[in-house]
């Protein structure tokens, strides 16, 4: 089974150098089958303000664009 699409909600926002960043949260994915695409949710969002049910389909990253984008800091995080 191979990952067509990332499930993907509007998380909420943070500061970043004074600059008010999106934050995402991925909920499931669009997998493809015997019998054609299938949605797997393997959370609901629990997002400020409740979720309005609408989601992002993106495309899945590669390994390497995976390592590119991991956080090497904690700045998105309000203590």
């Amino acid at each position: 089974m191979a990952t067509i699409y990332e499930v993907t909600v509007r998380a909420g926002t943070y500061q970043k150098d004074g600059q008010e960043k999106v934050r995402y949260q991925r909920i499931g994915s669009v997998i493809e089958t015997k019998k054609g695409p299938m949605l797997k949710l393997d959370q609901v969002p629990l997002v400020e303000g409740g979720w309005n049910g609408w989601s992002y389909l993106f495309t899945p990253k590669d390994d390497a664009q995976k390592q590119q984008s991991k956080p090497t800091e904690f700045d998105d995080v309000d203590f």
